[in-house]
């Protein structure tokens, strides 16, 4: 049988489409050469959804209205919030040079091109702990987008913080309301929060997943996105066009944080709940200037990562990971 040049040409396509397609549908487990720490990644659907609350919840702030259609693309998110153990290869930069014989190639970058963070000399976990499974916090979002920065590096596949439209899609997991799960009186059995946690933070994943498979994303700790945070970003929104919105950071204060943490009460681990970062968060930090990496007061934030299907030019990593020379 022959076939012809347009019909092999049609083949091809329709062959990469649904390997492209096939990709979309599956999760995976990263592997980071040198470490035998890996990272589970969920595939979130691409879809539509109503982000913000609605006018009928009392508990909402005004920073969540209105609420408005958003479509977003697919793309993966961690299952579990980042780890101490995760951020410290990082920090130490011990496996920078380890040969990734699997690596991707979105990415290009050295690892050991990659700005590092300053390693602290306190406990920054304030006394709750860094062992295995245990949340980071205390980072800054410039920390949090540079750790993004080298595992992209180490991978060769891009990855980020997620931004705020993606968070709260991937937390409500086909859910329209407050939480990702039926009733609030639930809440014990999906989140550690100010009235179970007994005062701190606990290992990622020792409560029920939402419906997509990702842990903690009420409770536990607070996760960082990539937006800036503006109180009236959903009142500036144009009615169409809305597909994945973004708000890149212009200054250091403030960023949106999501999903609540171990030391709030249940209205604040809302899906829609918005909070803005805060410089107290290094309040008691003693120098001059106060440090680019870490807080001193933010013992309830912390961060997960996503992967997106189609990364960036490399003109615009900055926007994503920050500026590529810390000074």
């Amino acid at each position: 049988m022959k076939i012809s040049k347009n019909s092999s040409l049609i083949l091809i396509t329709f062959l990469l489409a649904n390997l492209s397609i096939g990709q979309k549908s599956e999760n995976y487990t990263q592997s980071i050469a040198g470490s035998d720490l890996t990272i589970e990644m969920i595939s979130i659907p691409e879809g539509n959804f109503a982000m913000g609350s609605k006018d009928s919840d009392n508990n909402a702030n005004s920073d969540e209205f209105p609420a408005g259609e958003v479509k977003i693309s697919p793309f993966w998110m961690s299952k579990y919030e980042i780890t101490w153990e995760l951020f410290y290869l990082y920090l130490n930069r011990e496996i920078d040079g380890e040969e990734n014989k699997s690596k991707g190639n979105e990415v290009t970058l050295e690892a050991d091109a990659i700005s590092g963070a300053t390693i602290p000399y306190v406990d920054m976990s304030l006394g709750m702990g860094t062992g295995s499974g245990l949340p980071i916090v205390n980072v800054t979002h410039l920390a949090a987008s540079k750790f993004c920065e080298w595992l992209s590096a180490k991978t060769g596949h891009f990855y980020r913080l997620p931004t705020e439209a993606e968070w709260e899609y991937a937390c409500r997991a086909g859910s329209e309301t407050e939480y990702s799960f039926e009733t609030a009186e639930s809440i014990g059995d999906h989140a550690w929060y100010k009235e179970n946690s007994n005062g701190t933070y606990h290992k990622v994943g020792e409560k029920k997943p939402n419906a997509w498979g990702l842990y903690d994303m009420h409770g536990n700790v607070a996760e960082l996105v990539l937006d800036g945070y503006q109180e009236d970003a959903y009142k500036k929104r144009k009615k169409k066009n809305r597909e994945n919105p973004v708000v890149f950071p212009e200054s250091e204060y403030p960023t949106v944080v999501r999903g609540g943490s171990w030391i709030d009460d249940r209205k604040q681990l809302r899906s829609a709940m918005r909070l803005p970062s805060t410089p107290d968060w290094k309040r008691r930090d003693p120098q001059f200037p106060k440090s680019k990496w870490w807080h001193t007061d933010a013992p309830f934030v912390g961060f997960r990562i996503v992967r997106v299907l189609t990364p960036p030019d490399q003109s615009e990593y900055e926007k994503y990971w920050g500026p590529k020379e810390i000074e």
